[in-house]
Protein backbone atom coordinates (compact mmCIF):
# COMPACT_ATOMS: atom_id res chain seq x y z
CA UNK A 1 0.00 0.00 0.00
CA UNK A 2 1.27 3.46 -0.90
CA UNK A 3 0.04 6.76 0.48
CA UNK A 4 0.89 10.36 -0.32
CA UNK A 5 0.77 12.88 2.52
CA UNK A 6 0.53 16.66 2.15
CA UNK A 7 -0.69 19.42 4.41
CA UNK A 8 -1.54 23.12 4.74
CA UNK A 9 -2.43 24.06 1.17
CA UNK A 10 -4.24 27.27 2.27
CA UNK A 11 -6.28 27.65 -0.92
CA UNK A 12 -7.36 31.24 -1.52
CA UNK A 13 -8.21 33.47 -4.45
CA UNK A 14 -5.87 36.36 -3.69
CA UNK A 15 -2.12 36.61 -3.26
CA UNK A 16 -0.69 37.41 0.20
CA UNK A 17 1.30 40.63 0.33
CA UNK A 18 4.52 38.68 0.75
CA UNK A 19 4.16 36.81 -2.56
CA UNK A 20 5.67 38.09 -5.80
CA UNK A 21 3.85 35.59 -8.02
CA UNK A 22 0.24 34.65 -8.66
CA UNK A 23 -0.38 32.61 -5.50
CA UNK A 24 -3.47 30.84 -6.80
CA UNK A 25 -1.85 29.74 -10.06
CA UNK A 26 1.31 28.61 -8.27
CA UNK A 27 -0.75 26.45 -5.91
CA UNK A 28 -2.66 24.94 -8.83
CA UNK A 29 0.64 23.98 -10.49
CA UNK A 30 1.82 22.28 -7.31
CA UNK A 31 -1.38 20.31 -6.93
CA UNK A 32 -1.27 19.29 -10.58
CA UNK A 33 2.30 18.06 -10.09
CA UNK A 34 1.04 15.98 -7.18
CA UNK A 35 -1.44 14.41 -9.59
CA UNK A 36 1.51 13.31 -11.73
CA UNK A 37 3.33 11.97 -8.65
CA UNK A 38 0.23 9.93 -7.76
CA UNK A 39 0.33 8.26 -11.15
CA UNK A 40 4.11 7.78 -11.14
CA UNK A 41 4.26 6.35 -7.62
CA UNK A 42 1.06 4.33 -8.03
CA UNK A 43 -0.44 5.91 -4.94
CA UNK A 44 -3.50 4.20 -3.42
CA UNK A 45 -4.63 6.91 -0.99
CA UNK A 46 -3.95 10.62 -0.46
CA UNK A 47 -3.91 12.04 3.07
CA UNK A 48 -4.25 15.78 3.81
CA UNK A 49 -3.32 17.17 7.24
CA UNK A 50 -5.72 20.12 7.30
CA UNK A 51 -5.95 23.79 6.36
CA UNK A 52 -7.09 22.86 2.89
CA UNK A 53 -8.43 26.42 2.64
CA UNK A 54 -7.07 29.69 3.96
CA UNK A 55 -10.52 30.60 5.27
CA UNK A 56 -13.72 28.56 5.63
CA UNK A 57 -15.75 30.64 3.16
CA UNK A 58 -13.51 30.80 0.08
CA UNK A 59 -15.46 31.77 -3.05
CA UNK A 60 -17.37 29.11 -4.97
CA UNK A 61 -15.41 29.80 -8.17
CA UNK A 62 -12.07 29.11 -6.45
CA UNK A 63 -13.41 25.98 -4.77
CA UNK A 64 -14.71 24.73 -8.13
CA UNK A 65 -11.32 25.21 -9.82
CA UNK A 66 -9.45 23.30 -7.15
CA UNK A 67 -12.12 20.61 -6.78
CA UNK A 68 -11.51 19.65 -10.42
CA UNK A 69 -7.81 19.16 -9.67
CA UNK A 70 -8.54 16.94 -6.67
CA UNK A 71 -11.00 14.89 -8.72
CA UNK A 72 -8.24 14.27 -11.26
CA UNK A 73 -6.24 12.39 -8.61
CA UNK A 74 -8.37 9.32 -9.18
CA UNK A 75 -7.78 7.94 -5.67
CA UNK A 76 -9.58 8.51 -2.34
CA UNK A 77 -8.51 11.64 -0.44
CA UNK A 78 -8.77 11.63 3.36
CA UNK A 79 -8.57 14.87 5.34
CA UNK A 80 -8.93 16.39 8.80
CA UNK A 81 -9.99 20.00 9.35
CA UNK A 82 -7.46 22.66 10.30
CA UNK A 83 -8.04 25.94 12.09
CA UNK A 84 -8.43 27.82 8.79
CA UNK A 85 -11.06 25.37 7.50
CA UNK A 86 -13.63 26.10 10.22
CA UNK A 87 -15.34 29.00 11.96
CA UNK A 88 -14.34 29.85 15.51
CA UNK A 89 -11.94 26.92 15.88
CA UNK A 90 -15.05 24.76 16.09
CA UNK A 91 -15.14 21.58 13.96
CA UNK A 92 -18.91 21.50 14.47
CA UNK A 93 -19.20 24.39 11.97
CA UNK A 94 -17.93 22.22 9.09
CA UNK A 95 -21.34 21.98 7.44
CA UNK A 96 -21.18 25.74 6.85
CA UNK A 97 -17.74 25.63 5.24
CA UNK A 98 -16.27 24.87 1.85
CA UNK A 99 -14.35 21.90 3.23
CA UNK A 100 -17.66 20.56 4.49
CA UNK A 101 -19.12 21.02 1.01
CA UNK A 102 -16.30 19.03 -0.65
CA UNK A 103 -16.74 16.25 1.90
CA UNK A 104 -20.52 16.17 1.42
CA UNK A 105 -19.96 15.92 -2.35
CA UNK A 106 -17.60 12.99 -1.86
CA UNK A 107 -14.57 14.78 -3.28
CA UNK A 108 -12.87 14.56 0.11
CA UNK A 109 -13.40 12.07 2.94
CA UNK A 110 -13.47 13.58 6.43
CA UNK A 111 -11.57 11.65 9.10
CA UNK A 112 -12.34 13.87 12.12
CA UNK A 113 -12.64 11.58 15.17
CA UNK A 114 -13.44 8.56 12.98
CA UNK A 115 -11.77 5.19 12.67
CA UNK A 116 -11.41 4.27 9.00
CA UNK A 117 -9.96 1.05 7.63
CA UNK A 118 -7.86 1.33 4.45
CA UNK A 119 -7.42 -1.95 2.64
CA UNK A 120 -5.36 -3.28 -0.26
CA UNK A 121 -4.15 -6.81 -1.08
CA UNK A 122 -5.17 -8.13 2.36
CA UNK A 123 -3.25 -5.35 4.12
CA UNK A 124 -5.48 -3.41 6.50
CA UNK A 125 -4.50 -0.05 7.94
CA UNK A 126 -6.36 1.90 10.62
CA UNK A 127 -6.67 5.62 9.90
CA UNK A 128 -7.78 8.11 12.58
CA UNK A 129 -7.62 11.88 12.88
CA UNK A 130 -7.83 14.71 15.39
CA UNK A 131 -8.82 18.06 13.84
CA UNK A 132 -7.78 21.41 15.19
CA UNK A 133 -9.71 22.64 18.23
CA UNK A 134 -9.05 25.63 20.46
CA UNK A 135 -6.50 24.83 23.18
CA UNK A 136 -5.35 21.93 20.99
CA UNK A 137 -1.93 21.94 22.63
CA UNK A 138 -2.97 22.39 26.25
CA UNK A 139 -1.76 19.53 28.42
CA UNK A 140 -5.38 18.55 29.06
CA UNK A 141 -5.86 17.92 25.34
CA UNK A 142 -2.78 15.76 24.78
CA UNK A 143 -5.05 12.80 24.08
CA UNK A 144 -5.78 14.34 20.67
CA UNK A 145 -2.32 13.18 19.62
CA UNK A 146 -2.47 9.70 21.13
CA UNK A 147 -4.02 6.54 19.73
CA UNK A 148 -4.78 4.01 22.46
CA UNK A 149 -6.85 1.49 20.52
CA UNK A 150 -5.90 -0.30 17.29
CA UNK A 151 -8.16 -2.73 15.45
CA UNK A 152 -6.75 -6.25 15.79
CA UNK A 153 -7.21 -6.87 12.08
CA UNK A 154 -4.93 -3.97 11.12
CA UNK A 155 -1.20 -4.32 10.59
CA UNK A 156 -0.56 -0.58 10.94
CA UNK A 157 -2.21 2.48 12.47
CA UNK A 158 -1.90 6.03 11.12
CA UNK A 159 -3.07 9.09 13.06
CA UNK A 160 -3.48 12.54 11.47
CA UNK A 161 -3.33 15.66 13.63
CA UNK A 162 -3.55 19.41 13.08
CA UNK A 163 -1.84 21.05 16.03
CA UNK A 164 1.51 22.47 17.03
CA UNK A 165 3.35 19.15 17.18
CA UNK A 166 7.12 19.66 16.91
CA UNK A 167 10.36 17.79 17.35
CA UNK A 168 12.10 20.21 19.75
CA UNK A 169 11.03 22.83 22.32
CA UNK A 170 9.59 26.10 21.05
CA UNK A 171 9.18 29.38 22.93
CA UNK A 172 7.24 28.78 26.15
CA UNK A 173 4.69 31.53 25.42
CA UNK A 174 3.33 29.52 22.47
CA UNK A 175 1.51 26.30 23.38
CA UNK A 176 3.02 23.31 21.63
CA UNK A 177 3.33 19.55 21.96
CA UNK A 178 6.63 17.69 21.73
CA UNK A 179 6.93 14.35 19.99
CA UNK A 180 8.56 12.95 23.11
CA UNK A 181 5.41 13.79 25.09
CA UNK A 182 3.22 11.48 23.01
CA UNK A 183 5.59 8.54 22.58
CA UNK A 184 3.09 6.20 24.27
CA UNK A 185 0.76 6.42 21.25
CA UNK A 186 -0.04 3.11 19.56
CA UNK A 187 -0.04 4.75 16.13
CA UNK A 188 2.78 3.50 13.94
CA UNK A 189 2.75 6.81 12.06
CA UNK A 190 1.64 10.18 13.43
CA UNK A 191 1.14 12.83 10.74
CA UNK A 192 1.36 16.48 11.73
CA UNK A 193 0.34 19.75 10.11
CA UNK A 194 -0.23 23.36 11.24
CA UNK A 195 3.49 23.98 11.86
CA UNK A 196 4.36 25.32 8.42
CA UNK A 197 8.11 24.78 8.60
CA UNK A 198 7.69 21.05 9.21
CA UNK A 199 10.46 18.87 10.57
CA UNK A 200 12.63 15.98 9.47
CA UNK A 201 10.80 12.67 9.88
CA UNK A 202 11.46 11.32 13.36
CA UNK A 203 11.55 7.68 14.45
CA UNK A 204 11.01 6.99 18.13
CA UNK A 205 10.33 3.57 19.66
CA UNK A 206 9.77 2.18 16.15
CA UNK A 207 7.09 4.81 15.51
CA UNK A 208 7.29 7.55 12.89
CA UNK A 209 6.38 11.22 13.32
CA UNK A 210 5.99 13.16 10.08
CA UNK A 211 5.38 16.75 8.97
CA UNK A 212 6.61 17.73 5.48
CA UNK A 213 5.67 21.36 6.09
CA UNK A 214 3.09 23.51 4.34
CA UNK A 215 2.72 22.92 0.62
CA UNK A 216 2.62 26.68 0.07
CA UNK A 217 4.84 29.41 1.53
CA UNK A 218 3.10 32.52 2.86
CA UNK A 219 5.65 34.01 5.26
CA UNK A 220 8.75 35.80 3.95
CA UNK A 221 10.96 34.69 6.83
CA UNK A 222 14.46 33.45 6.08
CA UNK A 223 13.42 29.91 6.96
CA UNK A 224 10.67 29.99 4.36
CA UNK A 225 13.00 31.50 1.77
CA UNK A 226 15.23 28.43 2.11
CA UNK A 227 12.52 25.81 2.56
CA UNK A 228 11.53 23.65 -0.43
CA UNK A 229 7.89 22.46 -0.46
CA UNK A 230 7.48 18.70 -0.52
CA UNK A 231 5.15 15.76 0.05
CA UNK A 232 5.85 12.44 1.75
CA UNK A 233 5.38 9.04 0.14
CA UNK A 234 4.54 6.32 2.66
CA UNK A 235 4.96 2.69 1.64
CA UNK A 236 3.42 0.03 3.87
CA UNK A 237 4.40 -3.60 3.38
CA UNK A 238 6.41 -5.83 5.69
CA UNK A 239 7.90 -2.60 7.00
CA UNK A 240 7.28 1.15 6.85
CA UNK A 241 9.20 3.30 4.38
CA UNK A 242 8.81 7.07 4.17
CA UNK A 243 10.51 9.17 1.51
CA UNK A 244 10.36 12.85 0.60
CA UNK A 245 9.35 14.16 -2.82
CA UNK A 246 10.31 17.78 -3.38
CA UNK A 247 8.08 19.58 -5.85
CA UNK A 248 9.79 20.59 -9.09
CA UNK A 249 7.14 23.26 -9.68
CA UNK A 250 8.10 25.06 -6.45
CA UNK A 251 10.35 27.97 -7.40
CA UNK A 252 13.24 29.19 -5.21
CA UNK A 253 12.05 31.29 -2.29
CA UNK A 254 13.86 34.37 -3.59
CA UNK A 255 11.69 34.32 -6.72
CA UNK A 256 8.31 34.13 -5.02
CA UNK A 257 8.72 35.73 -1.57
CA UNK A 258 9.10 39.48 -1.11
CA UNK A 259 11.48 40.61 1.64
CA UNK A 260 11.67 44.29 0.64
CA UNK A 261 9.65 45.46 3.65
CA UNK A 262 11.92 43.58 6.05
CA UNK A 263 15.05 44.81 4.35
CA UNK A 264 13.96 48.40 4.94
CA UNK A 265 14.30 47.64 8.64
CA UNK A 266 17.69 45.99 8.52
CA UNK A 267 19.38 48.60 10.72
CA UNK A 268 16.80 48.48 13.45
CA UNK A 269 14.41 45.75 14.37
CA UNK A 270 15.07 43.23 11.61
CA UNK A 271 15.60 40.43 14.11
CA UNK A 272 12.31 41.28 15.76
CA UNK A 273 10.60 41.43 12.37
CA UNK A 274 11.97 38.03 11.43
CA UNK A 275 10.89 36.61 14.77
CA UNK A 276 7.38 37.98 14.21
CA UNK A 277 7.26 36.46 10.73
CA UNK A 278 8.49 33.14 12.10
CA UNK A 279 5.78 33.03 14.75
CA UNK A 280 3.03 33.99 12.30
CA UNK A 281 4.15 31.43 9.74
CA UNK A 282 4.47 28.53 12.13
CA UNK A 283 1.43 29.08 14.30
CA UNK A 284 -0.95 31.35 12.35
CA UNK A 285 -0.68 33.40 15.53
CA UNK A 286 -2.01 36.59 13.97
CA UNK A 287 -5.27 35.00 12.89
CA UNK A 288 -5.75 33.35 16.26
CA UNK A 289 -5.21 36.40 18.47
CA UNK A 290 -8.83 36.87 19.52
CA UNK A 291 -9.12 33.23 20.61
CA UNK A 292 -5.76 33.20 22.34
CA UNK A 293 -6.73 36.37 24.22
CA UNK A 294 -10.05 34.91 25.31
CA UNK A 295 -8.41 31.73 26.53
CA UNK A 296 -5.63 33.53 28.37
CA UNK A 297 -8.05 35.95 30.02
CA UNK A 298 -10.33 33.13 31.09
CA UNK A 299 -7.42 31.34 32.74
CA UNK A 300 -5.91 34.36 34.47
CA UNK A 301 -9.23 35.75 35.67
CA UNK A 302 -10.72 32.41 36.75
CA UNK A 303 -13.68 32.79 34.42
CA UNK A 304 -16.09 29.87 34.37
CA UNK A 305 -16.13 27.32 31.55
CA UNK A 306 -19.70 28.32 30.62
CA UNK A 307 -18.78 31.98 30.13
CA UNK A 308 -15.66 31.04 28.15
CA UNK A 309 -17.69 28.82 25.80
CA UNK A 310 -20.29 31.56 25.32
CA UNK A 311 -17.58 34.10 24.42
CA UNK A 312 -16.03 31.70 21.90
CA UNK A 313 -19.46 30.99 20.43
CA UNK A 314 -20.12 34.69 19.89
CA UNK A 315 -16.79 35.19 18.14
CA UNK A 316 -17.56 32.19 15.95
CA UNK A 317 -20.96 33.66 15.01
CA UNK A 318 -19.34 37.02 14.25
CA UNK A 319 -16.89 35.29 11.91
CA UNK A 320 -19.67 33.51 10.08
CA UNK A 321 -21.71 36.71 9.69
CA UNK A 322 -18.67 38.63 8.50
CA UNK A 323 -18.13 36.06 5.75
CA UNK A 324 -21.82 36.10 4.85
CA UNK A 325 -22.02 39.83 4.30
CA UNK A 326 -18.50 40.63 3.07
Amino acid sequence: MKLLYLTDTHIRGTSPKNRLDDYCETLKEKLKEISSIIQEEKIDFVLHGGDLFDRPDVSVSIVSDFAKIFQSYGVPIYIISGNHDIFGHNPDTLDRTMLGLLCNLGIMNLVNYKKIILEKDNLRVQLTGSPYIYSMDDTSNKSNYIVDDVDDSCKYAIHMTHGFLIDKPFIKEVSHTLIDEIRETKADITLGGHYHFGFKTQELDNKFFVNPGALIRISNSKIEIKRKPKVDIITLDDKIEIKERYLKSAKPGEEVLDRSEMERHQFKGIKMAEFKESIEASTNYKSLDIFELLLRISKSENISEAIKKEALKRVEEAQINEGRYS
